[in-house]
């Protein structure tokens, strides 16, 4: 998904910025009470058992010989009642132990790293606009601003296809561009890792608008010759949130099949779906979406363990598609002379933020510390008493992530996030710099930014990871990882050459 604000003269299109989560303003010393509370609530438990287990240790270190001889004889003329206890006890551990879900690891990752050679710069990107005589001069004009204003740096990757004059876009340059971009990321993947394509038992491949005969997931398989009993899957027209539902998907067959690896390949296709017309709503895409993609390599094999660097923790999806509005924001269609393109709606940040608000209603019971439930629930009740005379309360989700991965949609996705959830610079960076070094990449943007977050050495074992990120239909998915260890950086990291340039300042 992408978004910016922009109009052309003449009348353009207008993509809305709406701030859909109410501000929460606190003061100092509000701020220092509730790190208290928070504090007491999340260690109420331990404060009360701390006691009780005292008094138990108390009463144990009085207990003399004859009242442990006559504990045994207790025991010993009641055996029938202690073999029932302990076959109950063996029975519900054994079913707890074969019906609880199989912990899922993400052993590695790899996100792909163009030549330089696709580098596009700002200016040629608008003198090859030009040139290709497609573009009116209201639309160039548009596109100079949505550049100016997106967020993007001058590093960013189009496809080979698009750097000919006039572009030559072609289902074997599509082919090419896929292929360039998923072996790449599988190749430097399967090195880094030292598994053996054979040993893949699942492969889930998503990108939304290039889905040719054979599949994504098919030239994968025919690439490494994998196995003959893979369970392959290829998901497409899902938007920039597939990623998730990707993981999603390998993440459940990985409680079905034991002892085995999932690939999960998340990549967009820029070749074949570059618009050029003249509508503006349909001109965004051009200006933001760039080549990119990544691979991840899960795993449910115990022993992964000790390797790998995260655990998968929760994953939630949220559908808003049965909304009209909702399925039409992000729509592929062509415009008045024929062209196609993906045309993007004025309501999109609105809807977005609809999306949003159910998503963490969904994902906070689940990560959210007591104390914050708590105070969300208490204002709740007092907004249904009082009426609107007391504000909403924003759950503080600093307090269950360390990490936040929003996806490089746009500029105006960031900002909104980082508003609405009232995130700190540092909780954006990511984002950010994902943003202005690689574009959007679309589903594959949320694993450049947790690249990134691992080049600057701020991953420690404990850490919670946030990714997040929106999509056609509408869609918006959260998937929460948990840091196995203090994680380095990957060989051959997309930032392995550049991470010291980091952060720089964006067009705001």
């Amino acid at each position: 998904m992408s978004t910016t604000t922009d109009s052309a003269n003449g009348g353009g299109v207008q993509i809305q910025q709406s701030r859909i989560l109410p501000d929460f303003l606190q003061s100092v010393n509000l701020k220092y009470v509730k790190l208290g509370y928070h504090y007491l609530m999340t260690h109420l438990l331990t404060l009360l058992l701390v006691p009780l287990m005292a008094v138990i240790i108390i009463q144990a270190s009085q207990m003399n010989p004859d009242d442990i001889h006559q504990l045994w004889l207790h025991l010993k003329y009641n055996l029938v009642s202690v073999v029932i206890c302990s076959a109950f006890l063996v029975f519900g551990s054994t079913v707890y132990i074969m019906t609880r879900p199989r912990s899922v690891y993400l052993v590695d990752y790899s996100c792909y790293r163009p030549p330089s050679h696709l580098q596009v710069k700002y200016q040629q990107f608008m003198e090859h606009s030009r040139l290709t005589g497609d573009f009116d001069e209201s639309s160039l004009e548009f596109q100079r601003r949505i550049l100016e204003r997106s967020g993007l740096g001058e590093e960013t990757y189009v496809p080979e296809a698009m750097h000919y004059l006039p572009p030559r876009p072609s289902m074997a340059a599509a082919r090419e561009e896929a292929e360039q971009v998923m072996f790449g990321a599988l190749d430097n993947l399967f090195a880094n890792t030292n598994v053996k394509p054979k040993d893949i038992g699942v492969l889930v491949v998503n990108c939304s608008l290039f889905n040719p005969t054979p599949s994504l997931s098919a030239m994968i398989v025919n690439k490494y010759k994998l196995r003959g009993n893979i369970r392959s899957f290829n998901l497409g027209g899902m938007g920039c949130s597939a990623g998730v539902i990707a993981v999603d998907l390998a993440k459940d067959m990985l409680q079905v099949l034991r002892n085995t690896y999932a690939v999960v390949v998340s990549t967009e296709n820029i070749t074949q779906n570059w618009y050029f017309g003249n509508k503006k709503s349909m001109l965004i895409p051009n200006c933001l979406f760039r080549v990119g993609g990544a691979a991840v390599l899960l795993s449910n094999k115990p022993k992964d363990k000790h390797r790998a660097k995260y655990k998968i923790v929760h994953v939630v999806r949220t559908h808003k598609g049965a909304n009209d509005n909702a399925f039409r924001c992000v729509y592929q269609e062509q415009d008045d002379v024929g062209k196609t393109g993906v045309s993007l709606s004025k309501d999109l940040m609105a809807i977005a933020g609809l999306a949003l608000k159910t998503n963490i209603t969904t994902l906070g019971p689940l990560v959210l510390p007591i104390s914050e439930q708590l105070l969300f629930f208490a204002t709740l009740v007092a907004k249904r008493l009082f009426n609107a005379r007391v504000k909403p309360y924003i759950p503080d989700f600093k307090l269950a992530f360390n990490h936040f991965c929003i996806h490089a949609g746009g500029r105006a996705v960031i900002d909104e996030l980082e508003k609405n959830l009232q995130l700190l610079p540092v909780h954006v960076e990511a984002s950010r710099m994902a943003l202005h070094r690689f574009g959007n990449t679309s589903s594959s943007s949320i694993w450049y930014e947790l690249a990134y977050t691992e080049a600057k050495g701020r991953m420690r074992k404990g850490n919670r990871v946030w990714q997040i990120a929106f999509g056609s239909g509408f869609k918006c998915n959260s998937a929460v990882w948990e840091a196995l260890r203090n994680v380095k950086p990957s060989p051959n990291s997309p930032w392995e050459d550049c991470i010291h340039k980091y952060p720089v300042q964006t067009v705001m």
